[in-house]
């Protein structure tokens, strides 16, 4: 047996790079893909899709059987820069805790990583520590500020009440979108601050009330409208460029299926965003405002205020927009109205009327606009969880697709180092076998009838397992932590914490019918594309397949 382990040991130093025909057909797969054609239809289409352009399928999702696709624009449609955007959020943010708050001046000069939180984190208002937990809400993951805590700290905290915690609102806070990686961060910094200067922080500030605080100030930075006009004055530097959602609306649009566009934004921020992905570029990387973009969309509702729009028992009122002026039709009294928080002046030119554009409403009123007759005809692409797709899923039944980005560094990262975690698996089943000897020999030694001499050797025997047992976990240990800062520094990988699921993958495998690294994948794939997801897999499977 020794002569065994010591051969996986050597096997996993030297990192054996094996593989089986289907792991070399699959790398074929991904180094012949080459260039992803623009859209499926073109020349270059329906070709393999690199891996990182995948569309993944939870539930199978026919595309025939849909006749409306809708999209929101924030982070879906509109991919924000976070080296640009959440910095400018934070920096407002913090603006707004000194100025409006009561926090020291020394905030301003605190400074944003922008890689260092990622979606899926829980944030523990009460005692200041964010989490990043398995599928089954086992803490896995935990710090306090920027201080990791112990495996005992997080037991103590978070594994030895009589009463499973649920990790939910109020106590908890959950950071599911990436609009919400700034204040996760600007918390983490304010525990530490208050931890060092208790004095320094408005007093009676608990862990609590700094997190309210953050929260406070966002809404003011969001409120107050500056960050939208700053996005606004030059939305290149602030959003990335897809030449690609052009293609891919008017291939939904040509194939018959209704677009629409449901987003929480307004029409005046909502028009600059739209013009600056559908629009031609100037030289400058500037684009001329009209609403040419209007014609890849049959409906586009604005201020939405997602979730509550998915209900359809909100009774919050539709009105038209008058794209030219921005002004509301259809009020109270029958006349115009200026927009609420439209503060941007735009030079437009004439728009067409293909296209209605409205402001607030209900999911029943976008029903009607569409003629839809059944939710299930319905496919949502969203970015966020809980106000895009966990409502419009549970609630309505649309079928769902949701936007990662991270999805697409991830799955490369996977695939470049799956022999290591085949070494993991190796090490773990070796440690179990260990494990299961040295139980075995101490039920001996305790209940078997045994001479003097046969009871030395056993003690012999089980004191060189159990050396050999620490040695297997700590290499075990070692390599899962260094595979682990691969992925992410402090936090790993984005959809798994250990050997399970994260809390974020089970969200994503419950909500989204679909999930994909960018909205314009969709257009690498036939728009009446059948999906369909891949078996699922007991425990007891794995070993009897060999998988």
């Amino acid at each position: 047996m020794l002569s065994g382990d010591n051969q996986l040991h050597a096997s996993f130093r030297m990192g054996d790079t094996g593989m089986d025909d289907k792991t070399s057909q699959f790398q074929s797969m991904k180094a012949s893909s080459g260039q992803d054609p623009c859209i499926w239809s073109s020349p270059g289409g329906g070709r393999k899709i690199n891996l990182g352009k995948q569309i993944f399928c939870n539930r199978s999702l026919n595309m025939k059987n849909i006749v409306a696709v809708g999209f929101d624009m924030d982070y879906t449609l509109a991919q924000y820069k976070p080296e640009t955007f959440e910095s400018l959020a934070y920096g407002g943010t913090i603006r707004k805790l000194v100025y409006d708050l009561g926090y020291p001046s020394e905030l301003l000069e605190w400074t944003f990583d922008w890689k260092y939180m990622v979606r899926g984190l829980v944030l523990d208002k009460k005692r200041g520590n964010i989490l990043k937990m398995d599928r089954h809400k086992y803490v896995k993951v935990a710090y306090h500020g920027f201080r990791e805590l112990s495996k005992e700290d997080k037991v103590a905290s978070y594994g030895s009440t009589l009463i499973r915690d649920a990790f939910d609102e109020p106590d908890y806070a959950l950071i599911d979108t990436l609009f919400s990686l700034a204040e996760a961060y600007l918390f983490a910094q304010l525990v530490d601050f208050k931890d060092k200067n208790p004095d320094k922080v408005p007093k009676g500030a608990d862990y609590s009330r700094m997190y309210r605080d953050v929260r406070a100030a966002v809404d003011l930075c969001h409120r107050d409208g500056t960050l939208k006009q700053m996005v606004a004055k030059d939305p290149k530097w602030y959003i990335n460029e897809d030449t690609s959602i052009v293609p891919m609306l008017k291939m939904l649009k040509d194939s018959g299926r209704a677009t629409f566009l449901v987003t929480n934004s307004l029409w005046d921020y909502t028009n600059v965003v739209m013009n600056f992905l559908c629009g031609a570029q100037t030289e400058g990387g500037a684009s001329s405002l009209n609403f040419d973009w209007l014609r890849y969309f049959n409906v586009v509702i604005t201020g939405s205020a997602k979730p509550g729009f998915f209900h359809d028992e909100n009774r919050a009122n539709l009105f038209e927009v008058e794209p030219e002026s921005g002004m509301l039709l259809n009020t109270d009294n029958g006349t115009p109205m200026p927009q609420v928080g439209g503060t941007l002046s735009l030079p437009l030119k004439p728009v067409s009327k293909s296209c209605r554009v409205f402001q607030g409403g209900n999911v029943g009123h976008l029903h009607k606009l569409l003629g839809i007759e059944s939710s299930s005809q319905v496919l949502y692409v969203g970015d966020h969880i809980y106000g895009d797709i966990l409502r419009s899923k549970k609630v309505l039944g649309w079928r769902t697709m949701l936007v990662v980005p991270e999805l697409e560094k991830e799955v490369e990262l996977l695939w470049e180092f799956r022999d290591t975690r085949k070494q993991l698996r190796l090490l773990r089943t070796e440690r179990d076998l260990v494990e299961d000897n040295i139980h075995h020999l101490k039920w001996s030694l305790k209940f078997k009838v045994i001479n003097t001499d046969e009871r030395q050797k056993l003690v012999s025997e089980l004191d060189k397992l159990e050396s050999l047992r620490e040695q297997v976990r700590l290499s075990h240990q070692q390599a899962q932590r260094e595979l682990h800062q691969k992925f992410h520094k402090v936090w790993g990988q984005l959809m798994k914490t250990g050997y399970q699921n994260s809390r974020f993958a089970h969200q994503v495998e419950r909500f989204a019918c679909l999930y994909t690294s960018q909205v314009t994948n969709l257009s690498l794939c036939s728009p009446d594309k059948y999906y369909r997801p891949s078996e699922d897999f007991m425990p007891h499977e794995f070993d009897i397949l060999g998988l």
